[in-house]
């Protein structure tokens, strides 16, 4: 099987689905001249023609709110944000637009769009360049949000979320876009709403998505010397969210540790662990663990990033507390 780039996967996934679907485009800043600020739309102009890759200024409450009104005339629109951090000027119509018409029309119009970009820290970009947004969208109803962590699940996922009848968020991240593996040439779609069990294990559950689940797998790789076996679950959405595989996996390792690049309260990872407690507290034979950033904006200063993100040691710190098991 070929390996290519995720920013390749992605420019796949949107050019299969615009040469399958004219009712499909593509619009953001610097998506078509600069072939994206990330590379991830090369040669989609050149392809699909100005009509269909069209570079907006720098305004994104004006395109976003562009690109719902066109998804009643019939679009699917693909809406690039060079970055989530400048989404919050366009939040408005995502969240009182984009996520309600269903509702507010009595189910007469739909708004089939997709609005994707990188999200969380990328490095040295300080506090208002690296947050992440994955549970502030997840708290919206109408709206489902991806997270994809590898190639793979990128393209499969944005395919379906293309296709989907509802406003999609798609989340990515600057520090992926180069990351490499294995895609298939041909046809795929990955549901919404299905996490993916990376790796078995007997001994703990550990839960994350996105990009810092590398770190999950680093601290795996690194308690296997010690013997201590952990099952992997990317959950890839977190609207919806795969409940069902989360609490089959405790119920069989009896403990959970959770991972999430999010601020500690209100988040993904809270979420699951009220969830888990509540289902399956029986099962349990230890607290749940989360590990989520530091309680403060993110810093500038590389030895403070260093501190304020979650590392693989913080996941093998907080493993072998559930464990039970001296450090």
């Amino acid at each position: 099987m070929r390996t290519i780039q995720f920013r390749e996967a992605i420019a796949e996934a949107m050019s299969e689905e615009m040469r399958r679907d004219p009712s499909v485009y593509l619009m953001g800043e610097e998506v078509a001249e600069y072939n994206g600020a990330y590379k991830a739309s090369k040669g989609m102009l050149d392809e699909f023609g100005p009509e269909r890759v069209i570079d907006t200024p720098i305004s994104e409450l004006g395109f976003a709110g562009i690109a719902v009104g066109s998804t009643m005339t019939g679009n699917r629109p693909i809406v690039e944000f060079m970055t989530f951090n400048f989404a919050l000027v366009g939040i408005d119509q995502i969240i009182n637009n984009a996520a309600k018409i269903r509702q507010m029309s009595g189910g007469q119009l739909n708004c089939p769009i997709v609005f994707r970009g990188p999200s969380a820290s990328a490095g040295q970009l300080a506090a208002t360049h690296s947050q992440a947004f994955e549970s502030w969208y997840a708290n919206t109803p109408g709206l489902k949000v991806v997270v994809p962590s590898n190639p793979y699940d990128a393209k499969g996922l944005l395919k379906s979320a293309i296709r989907d009848n509802d406003p999609v968020i798609f989340m990515e991240s600057e520090q992926m876009y180069g990351d490499k593996g294995e895609v298939p040439e041909g046809e795929y779609l990955i549901p919404l709403g299905v996490a993916d069990v990376i790796r078995q294990g007997s001994d703990v559950t550990i839960v994350s998505f996105g990009k810092i689940i590398k770190e999950a797998i680093k601290a795996a790789d690194q308690l296997a010397e010690i013997n201590i076996s952990c099952e992997i679950i990317d959950l890839r959405t977190v609207r919806p969210i795969d409940y069902d595989t989360v609490l089959t996996s405790v119920k069989k390792t009896n403990r959970m540790v959770i991972l999430e690049e999010a601020w500690p309260l209100g988040n993904i990872s809270t979420e699951l662990t009220y969830q888990v407690q509540s289902q399956a507290f029986d099962f349990l034979d230890a607290p749940i663990i989360k590990i989520n950033t530091a309680d403060t904006p993110a810093p500038f200063s590389p030895v403070l990033l260093e501190e304020w993100l979650p590392n693989s040691q913080d996941v093998v710190k907080a493993v072998q507390k559930v464990m039970y098991a001296k450090a």
